[in-house]
């Protein structure tokens, strides 16, 4: 049995099949995988995850009760749970991602969604079916008074669920996105909404990447639930439980990114793009084409930027790496084509036979994307709203000279926002403003700044972001 236990939508690896049935294993992607799977290793640590695809139900069929690491794949100690596809289906791509995800990004085009009805009520218990089947894996394998950490909203019902079925067991949710206020969650129906904060007040810990969104939380306990909230102690008492509420801002391990960062695959990717741009320099951004991220606004403000700066034609190349995401989602596929048509329409405009002003890449290629980093002198990260944005902390570690334009509604600004050139979002006049301010900054400016950055992205990397959980629930 196992004394600490992780569960997440998402695991460390994926796998594809071909067409003669072979599994290739890979890495998996987003930044909660970034974030844990250097903590994930460690002995005693027990990864539970869902099969996300067909080579993943593959992958679980052949090993025994779905533990990867015992069918000889070098995972570390994994369980990836082979979920129904139609409830997979609906849980994560009808509710986690289109509703829960929507409400704290603050996303849903009000006059046109969201709408409740009998379809999303079975949606709704697709949703409580994927948690529960993550609440009885959690209990099957957890031993007597383990610390168990359960991650983000696709399983915000898995706490109170384990609490019934397990009640020695010390529980910890955290969540990766940010937190609505209560008259924008009040969006949900009354009783959804009642049962996720009460899902989540399963837990003895509730986790959150800044103060303003485990405050938004708290909130939303105070007037949807009635709960007795304690603000500045950080605690939510519900039904005669009492749930502490802690601020973990997740950040990154400085020495295992610049070792990845400096091996053969990444080196030749940094050839090829020294090669590709010149002597230009570089402004760069890396999202996934969630729609949050805010690539499109990014890419306007790239043009505003050029238009007002005809010096600078010739000179400067814009690196945007844009891997599409959700593509299961009308919404996402729609973006994605609005990233790649903006993208054109820059390269049609101000595109020469001697110089590409924009080069985008919508192929997942993370040696790349981290030679990229090396190479930046600016970093572009400008999402409408963001629980963290790993991308920002990434960047001053890798990059030996990159000044930080960065959105004041990202998480990271809450620990960066000193140290970096913050934009509104919305304002692409002033993030074009940003990015000429960066590409001018005195040598001097931009080394005392990118050096604050780089020590306040690594202050809490996931092995210390990790174990300050666990020491929550000791």
């Amino acid at each position: 049995m196992n004394s600490v236990l992780v569960a997440s939508n998402r695991g460390p690896v994926s796998f594809t099949v071909s067409d003669d049935g072979v599994l290739t294993m890979k890495r998996g992607g987003g930044g909660l995988v970034s974030g844990l799977s250097g903590v994930m290793k460690d002995d005693g640590v027990l990864w539970i995850c869902a099969a996300l695809s067909d080579g993943d139900r593959g992958a679980v069929r052949q090993a025994p009760g779905g533990r990867l690491d015992q069918a000889g794949y070098d995972t570390g100690a994994l369980r990836m749970l082979d979920i129904p596809p139609a409830t997979f289906h609906r849980a994560y791509n009808a509710v986690a991602n289109s509703t829960l995800w929507f409400v704290n990004h603050l996303l849903y085009d009000i006059p046109n969604a969201p709408l409740f009805g009998t379809k999303f009520q079975r949606e709704w218990e697709s949703y409580r079916d994927y948690n529960g089947a993550f609440a009885l894996a959690l209990a099957e394998e957890a031993g007597h008074e383990a610390r168990v950490m359960v991650q983000d909203y696709h399983l915000t019902l898995t706490p109170a669920m384990l609490r019934a079925e397990r009640p020695d067991l010390r529980i910890a949710h955290f969540s990766h996105t940010p937190w609505a206020p209560p008259e924008y969650f009040s969006l949900l129906p009354d009783e959804v909404a009642r049962e996720v904060l009460e899902g989540i007040l399963g837990a003895d810990h509730a986790g959150f990447l800044t103060g303003r969104w485990a405050g938004a939380f708290m909130d939303c306990c105070r007037a949807l639930l009635g709960a007795e909230v304690d603000l500045t102690g950080r605690t939510v008492t519900h039904e005669g439980r009492t749930t502490h509420i802690g601020v973990h801002g997740l950040g990154v391990d400085g020495v295992a990114l610049w070792e990845r960062a400096h091996e053969p695959d990444v080196e030749s990717n940094m050839a090829a793009l020294r090669e590709q741009v010149g002597d230009r320099r570089l402004i760069v951004r890396i999202d996934r084409t969630e729609l949050s991220k805010n690539i499109v606004r990014g890419l306007v403000a790239y043009r505003e930027f050029l238009l007002a700066h005809p010096e600078w034609h010739g000179r400067v190349v814009h690196l945007a790496f844009a891997y599409p995401s959700r593509h299961d989602l009308p919404q996402y596929r729609e973006y994605t084509a609005s990233v790649q048509r903006c993208a054109q329409e820059i390269e049609d405009e101000f595109g020469t036979e001697d110089w590409e002003p924009l080069i985008l890449n919508v192929n997942d290629d993370y040696p790349r994307s981290l030679a990229a980093y090396r190479l930046a002198d600016v970093l572009l990260v400008n999402p409408i709203r963001d629980g963290m944005n790993l991308v920002a902390k990434e960047g001053p570690v890798l990059s030996p000279r990159a000044t930080l334009v960065l959105s004041r509604e990202a998480g990271a600004a809450a620990e960066l926002g000193a140290h970096a050139l913050m934009v509104n979002p919305y304002d692409v006049t002033g993030t074009a403003i940003a990015l000429h301010d960066a590409l001018v900054m005195p040598e001097e400016e931009r080394m005392r700044r990118r050096e604050l950055l780089e020590a306040a992205a690594t202050a809490l990397p996931p092995q210390k972001w990790f174990a300050a959980q666990l020491d929550a629930l000791a």
